[in-house]
């Protein structure tokens, strides 16, 4: 990928390119030793109250809540003038674990994490693409979630019960209005870039959108403008079977069963559109988990792709909590960063400062690459610095966290010019 020029570079990278950086991270990642040179090592997440009792925050939905506790993981020094900050943002499903081996995984509960790394340790670290012994890396957990930052699982202080569907709505601009809390809390005026995949890319959009002054590049992964309607109908379709779960209860199932049933369906739903039907083909096509179909047995799990399925949803339900998708599914819903334009997003895009990187996956059909274009169109015809990358892969909207090589060697060649 060349540098842009003062309006415009468009890229299609083929994987097959050889580069530097290490394997793919992911739920198929091989899992990398912590004594690699290449981690950041042994992590611990921070957690602080932005937002106190005394001063609640007026979300962008016409909510107020207080106080907010942000979760979040840092990689890498603050140099001394605070101009090295890279702002790294999640996906649906993710966290403030970007990096390295959570060393308190045990004693908070959160066992899945010891058998695996951060959730892009392929990108970030010593000598990678994010390069922790330039920058220093922040990676905050979003509002809503259940991983530390305040979220339908914590307690409400005016009933002392878990919130449950009593918490507000939120929107990706609430979650950026907190990550400028966060930087204002850590003294960074300016970040040298956000960065971030599927929602993690609106929020690197938005991000650029709400605070033109503070963000010199901003990163868009497997994410445009907005969400298409088939991926509002899936979304919609996920939160039916949580919704219509019976163990349920209206959201205040804490203190006994979740809607496991409900989370898992969602969850197996969503991974689906996570995919591309040539990366199923590849991984599964119709093999059978036994040598011959079962005439008598049910309707169980008869299917490589089931088995896949069905491991991807109970794993979920061991770390995610039901309200929280709810939550945070609907704010992928709402976002449209068109509205900063009155709905023309050129117009929108005029409000941008930051150089621009768009990254699509010519699988991704959730965030297609047509979408990922008009969105890198709209910056250029407002004189934008705009590149954009059309990466060919077979894994579909995942491709972000698999084709780590190829996105390290795009988002390293972003920084460094």
């Amino acid at each position: 990928m060349g540098s842009s020029s003062s309006a415009w570079a468009e890229d299609q990278v083929d994987t097959a390119t050889p580069s530097l950086p290490p394997p793919a991270c992911g739920d198929d990642a091989p899992v990398i030793p912590i004594e690699t040179p290449a981690s950041v090592g042994w992590t611990e997440a921070k957690t602080i109250r932005l937002v106190t009792a005394e001063s609640p925050l007026t979300l962008e939905l016409g909510g107020r809540l207080r106080p907010i506790d942000v979760e979040y993981e840092t990689y890498g020094v603050l140099s001394t003038a605070k101009d090295n900050a890279v702002l790294v943002a999640h996906a649906l499903s993710g966290d403030a674990h970007a990096a390295g081996w959570d060393k308190n995984a045990e004693s908070t509960g959160r066992l899945w994490r010891t058998r695996k790394p951060g959730w892009w340790e392929a990108i970030i670290g010593p000598g990678k693409a994010i390069d922790t012994n330039r920058y220093f890396v922040i990676c905050p957990n979003v509002l809503g979630s259940c991983y530390g930052t305040t979220g339908p699982s914590s307690t409400d202080p005016a009933t002392g019960k878990p919130y449950g569907l009593r918490f507000p709505k939120v929107t990706v601009g609430d979650w950026v209005q907190l990550h400028g809390l966060l930087l204002d809390a850590l003294g960074i005026e300016r970040v040298s870039a956000i960065i971030g995949g599927s929602l993690g890319g609106q929020q690197a959009l938005e991000m650029a959108l709400r605070f033109p002054e503070r963000v010199e590049r901003a990163v868009v992964l497997a994410a445009n403008a907005r969400l298409s309607a088939q991926g509002l109908a899936f979304n919609a379709v996920g939160r039916y079977c949580i919704l219509n779960d019976p163990r349920f209860a209206g959201g205040d199932y804490y203190g006994q069963e979740p809607p496991a049933a409900g989370l898992a369906a969602a969850r197996m739903l969503a991974h689906i559109t996570y995919l591309s039907d040539e990366g199923m083909h590849r991984k599964f096509g119709r093999r059978l988990q036994g040598d011959r179909p079962v005439p008598d047995g049910g309707f169980g799990i008869e299917f490589a792709v089931e088995s896949y399925l069905d491991y991807q949803g109970r794993s979920f339900v061991e770390r995610f909590d039901a309200n929280s998708y709810l939550f945070i599914s609907r704010a992928m819903d709402y976002y449209d960063a068109s509205v900063w334009g009155s709905g023309d997003l050129t117009e929108a895009c005029r409000r941008i400062k930051a150089r621009v990187l768009i990254v699509s996956f010519d699988s991704d059909w959730l965030y297609p690459p047509a979408a990922c274009r008009e969105l890198a169109l709209a910056l250029v015809k407002t004189g934008k610095q705009a590149s954009y990358a059309r990466v060919s892969s077979p894994y579909g909207h995942d491709s972000f966290l698999v084709e780590s090589r190829t996105v390290g060697r795009l988002v390293n060649s972003f920084l460094s010019h």
